[in-house]
Formats: structure tokens, C-alpha cells, sequence
């Protein structure tokens, strides 16, 4: 009786420890992505990337600007520079950045599957450097997109694009800073990446590593005039701000921006005490645009802005975002703080002037 209960005993391990076996074998072929899908692992336990890129590559394309000699219009045309592009739908539409395609005569759009098209200009916003184009043909393939997933430091993301026209290269790296999505364009407004982005990159894809698009990238920092000097440090624009804007391109073919006229920073400590303020809320108004909403209204510089449409005020770049928000023609309240008094002034929302360059 005894060799037998040892025997099952016996058993009961073998099996349990070819059980584990099993599951860790399998454990070490596959690891949890923190975006939600799963890395795997070849023979050797190297990590890959290889799905995510199949998903999202085909829709990266190569951008080519060309330029038409005036005075001898007949001759072929010139290549003017050279950038990438995402293919955002079935229809055609393409999103790129502003200063790939600016000032071109002619845009020729080449897949990877070796098509190539002409592409027509939609919309540019020289503000958030984006554009779109829409090209003509069947069976496009559409880069994924997930606007609810929030970039966060530290993801691995990899860049895809046509770096000095060698052809589609992927580069990888991680989020170094995450930015914001707002319409009034700034820095502040990007991911920070030390994925390389090289000229030609420009307007391509930054995807995470299920393949889904999270920016558009669109520059590098050089402390010097040399483009070749790279310091890690690449930006690109959020995908959440480059879907807004496509659609506003789309529909009108420019992105229109409410402008109030103000500048202003923060309250801060030496503010507040000079201007015998309750807290550290609200915008300090720096200075006016003469001749603008805010001037007309009556606004002036010393005032603090602590509501916007009865918003509370929270930094610069909050009501930055607000103001571009707003449809020019509007008209808004905007509660301030004059002389230690609190007052209600309505002003009737301009538009921000578009610069193409």
C-alpha cells in the first residue's frame, strides 16, 4: 500500500512538472504587450516587431514635391524635396506634413506595392506644419488607427518612412514626452521620441507596437545648421490632434481658429501680491492686439483672466486651446479680475489669420 501511495505521489509530480514545463515554454514564445496585444518571440527568444509593421507599413508612402521650371514649363519637372505620407481611408485621404509639400507644383505619391498617383492638395495648416492630400485608386491600404489609446513615456514606438529616399525604413525607440492635442500649436503639442527621423521621414508614421498610428512624425532638433548632426531627440504630432485636424481640412479646406488678441502668462507668487489677488488662478495679460477682439471689448493689459465661457482658467496653453476652439463670431464671456474687482466682459470671438509660407 505504502509503494503505492508513493508511486501516484511520484506521478502526480512528473505530470505537474510537465505541465509547467509546457506552460513555460509557451510563456517564453510570448510576453504581454502593455498596449493590450502580444510580442512574440522567435526560436532564438529575440524579440520582434514584424506584425506591427505588416499592419501599418503598406499605408506609409513616399511623397515626392516636384518643381516646374516657369520659363520652360515643357521640360520635365524637378525634384523639389522628398517626405513620407499615411494613407488615413479607403478615399484616398492622405495625411502628410505641411512643409513636405509646400510650394510644390506637382506631388506624386508612390506605394509600396509600387503604384504611384498624383495627389491633390485637400488642406494645409502651416500651424500644426500638417496637410492632406487625397489620391484616386482602388484597394488602398489604411494605416490602423486607435484615438483612445493615450501614449504614455516609456512606450516602444517605431517610425516608418523614406529617410534620404533609400527607401521604407523603420526606426525604433520609446516616448521620451507626451504632448497635448489642443489647436492652439505649439511644442508642447508633440510626442518627443528617440525614434530617428531623418529627412524623408517627415509626414510618416510613428506606430506602437500593435501597429496602430499614434503620431505623424515631423522633425528632429539640430543645435546645429549641420541635419546630419542627430541628438535623439524627434518630434511628432499627436495622432489625436493630426485626426482633428484632417477632418477640419477636409471639410474646409483650412483649419479655422477663433482669436481673442491677448497675451499673457501664469500668475505667479510676485503677480498675485503686487495685484493684491485671492490665489494663483488665471492668466495675466501681458499685452494686446491693437485693433483686436479683446482691445474692442475693452480689456486691457494688467487685467487677469480667471473664466472663459464660465470655465475657470488653468494655465496658458487651456486657454490657448479654448480661444482656437471657439468659431470666430461668437460671442463670449470672459471674467477677469481688474483692480480687485471682478468683472464680466463680452467679446465677440475673431479669426486667427492663416500664414502659409
Amino acid at each position: 500500500m505504502m509503494l503505492r501511495s508513493s508511486l501516484i505521489y511520484l506521478a502526480k509530480a512528473v505530470a505537474f512538472g510537465l505541465v509547467m514545463a509546457a506552460v513555460f515554454i509557451v510563456f517564453t514564445r510570448f510576453v504581454a504587450d502593455p498596449n493590450g496585444g502580444l510580442l512574440q518571440f522567435n526560436s532564438g527568444s529575440e524579440l520582434s516587431f514584424s506584425s506591427a509593421v505588416r499592419k501599418a507599413a503598406p499605408a506609409v508612402v513616399n511623397i515626392y514635391s516636384l518643381s516646374i521650371n516657369q520659363e520652360q514649363p515643357l521640360n520635365s519637372s524637378k525634384l523639389q524635396g522628398l517626405g513620407s505620407g499615411v494613407i488615413m481611408s479607403k478615399q484616398g485621404y492622405i495625411i502628410t506634413n505641411y512643409h513636405v509639400i509646400n510650394k510644390a507644383d506637382e506631388i506624386v505619391v508612390a506605394l509600396q506595392d509600387g503604384r504611384k498617383f498624383s495627389a491633390d492638395v485637400v488642406g494645409l495648416d502651416p500651424e500644426t506644419d500638417l496637410a492632406v492630400l487625397k489620391i484616386e485608386g482602388d484597394n488602398l491600404p489604411v494605416v490602423p488607427v486607435n484615438l483612445k489609446h493615450a501614449p504614455r513615456v516609456g512606450d516602444v514606438v517605431l517610425a516608418i518612412g523614406n529617410p534620404y529616399n533609400l527607401g521604407q525604413t523603420i526606426t525604433q525607440g520609446i516616448i521620451s514626452a507626451t504632448g497635448r492635442s489642443g489647436l492652439s500649436s505649439r511644442y508642447l503639442d508633440f510626442l518627443q521620441t528617440d525614434a530617428a527621423i531623418n529627412a524623408g521621414n517627415s509626414g510618416g508614421a510613428l506606430i506602437d507596437t500593435t501597429g496602430s498610428l499614434i503620431g505623424i512624425n515631423t522633425a528632429a532638433y539640430q543645435l546645429t545648421n549641420d541635419d546630419k548632426a542627430g541628438h535623439g531627440i524627434n518630434f511628432a504630432i499627436p495622432i489625436e490632434l493630426a485626426y482633428k485636424v484632417m477632418g477640419k481640412l477636409i471639410k474646409d479646406g483650412r483649419v479655422i481658429r477663433g482669436a481673442l488678441g491677448i497675451s499673457g502668462e501664469p500668475v505667479n507668487q510676485v503677480i498675485a501680491q503686487i495685484l493684491n489677488l485671492p490665489d494663483l488662478k488665471g492668466i495675466f495679460i501681458t499685452s494686446l492686439d491693437s485693433g483686436g477682439p479683446a482691445f474692442r471689448a475693452g480689456l486691457r493689459p494688467r487685467d487677469v483672466i480667471i473664466k472663459y465661457q464660465h470655465e475657470d482658467v488653468t494655465g496658458v496653453d487651456m486657454l490657448m486651446d479654448r480661444i482656437a476652439e471657439t468659431k470666430p463670431g461668437t460671442k463670449v464671456d470672459v471674467q477677469i479680475i481688474r483692480d480687485g474687482k471682478t468683472l464680466d466682459i463680452p467679446v465677440v470671438m475673431g479669426e486667427k489669420p492663416v500664414r502659409y509660407n
